[in-house]
C-alpha cells in the first residue's frame, strides 16, 4: 500500500513536471533577448521577443520600446510592409515620442526599398517621396533629414526617368501628342534633373514629327463630320 502511494505522488509530480507551462520571462530579459537575437540576424526570434513583451506586458515600461524594435526586426527581415504598418501604428500611438523622425524615415525606407524598375509602376516611389517630403517639413533640424533629402532626389531620379520611358514608348508607336504630354509634365515638374534636356530634344522631334504627317485627304462632296 505504501509502495502504491509513492509511486503516486511521483506520478503526479512527474504529470505537473511535464504538463505545467515554463515560468513567463520578465519584459526585461525578453527586450534583452530580443536586442540580441537581432544583433546577431535573428531577426524572425527577435519579432516574437518584442510581441510577447507587447502581448502580456502592455503597460510596462519596457512596452514603447518593444513595439519600435519589433518595427526595427520586421524591416531588417526584409519585411518591409509588415515593418511599415508597425512603425505606422508606432506613430499613432505615440506621437509625441522623440524617435518620431526616425519613424517617419524608416516608412520612408520601407516603400524606397520596394521601388522597382523604371518600367515598372511606381507606386512605391511615391510613397517613400511623400514620408521624405513630410519629415523634411516637419522636423527640418532632425539628424535623419539630410540622409532624407538624398533619397527624396533619388525618388525625383527615378520618376523623371519613369516619364521619359513612357514619353519615349509613346513615341516610338507614333502617339506624338501623348508622349509630348509626357515630356512635358517632366519639364515642368522635374527640371533640375538630367532628363530635362533629353525630354526638351523629344518634344521638339514630336513636333517635327507632326509636321510631317500629311493632311487627312477631304473629299469636297462631303460634310465635314464625315471626314473626321
Amino acid at each position: 500500500m505504501l509502495v502504491f502511494c509513492v509511486a503516486s505522488l511521483n506520478g503526479c509530480f512527474l504529470w505537473q513536471w511535464f504538463t505545467s507551462e515554463p515560468e513567463e520571462k520578465p519584459p526585461a530579459q525578453l527586450l534583452e533577448e530580443g536586442m540580441e537575437n537581432m544583433n546577431r540576424g535573428l531577426f524572425e526570434s527577435a519579432t516574437q521577443s518584442f510581441q510577447r513583451i507587447k502581448d502580456r506586458y502592455p503597460y510596462s515600461r519596457f512596452a514603447v520600446t518593444a513595439e519600435l524594435k519589433m518595427a526595427d526586426a520586421l524591416y531588417k527581415g526584409a519585411r518591409y510592409q509588415e515593418a511599415y504598418e508597425a512603425y505606422n501604428d508606432f506613430e499613432k500611438l505615440h506621437p509625441k515620442n522623440p524617435n518620431i523622425p526616425y519613424v517617419i524615415y524608416q516608412k520612408g525606407m520601407c516603400h524606397f526599398n520596394q521601388v522597382k524598375s523604371i518600367d515598372r509602376d511606381q507606386s512605391h516611389t511615391l510613397q517613400a517621396k511623400e514620408e521624405f517630403e513630410r519629415l523634411i517639413k516637419l522636423f527640418p533640424k532632425s539628424q535623419y533629414t539630410n540622409s532624407a533629402r538624398r533619397k527624396l532626389r533619388e525618388c525625383y531620379i527615378y520618376l523623371a526617368e519613369y516619364e521619359l520611358y513612357v514619353g519615349h514608348f509613346y513615341y516610338k508607336m507614333g502617339k506624338y501628342e501623348t508622349a509630348m504630354d509626357r515630356y512635358r509634365y517632366l519639364i515642368e515638374n522635374y527640371p533640375d534633373l538630367g532628363q530635362y534636356h533629353e525630354a526638351l530634344a523629344y518634344l521638339r522631334k514630336c513636333k517635327e514629327k507632326q509636321g510631317e504627317e500629311p493632311e487627312p485627304k477631304r473629299w469636297w462632296w462631303l460634310p465635314d463630320y464625315f471626314t473626321h
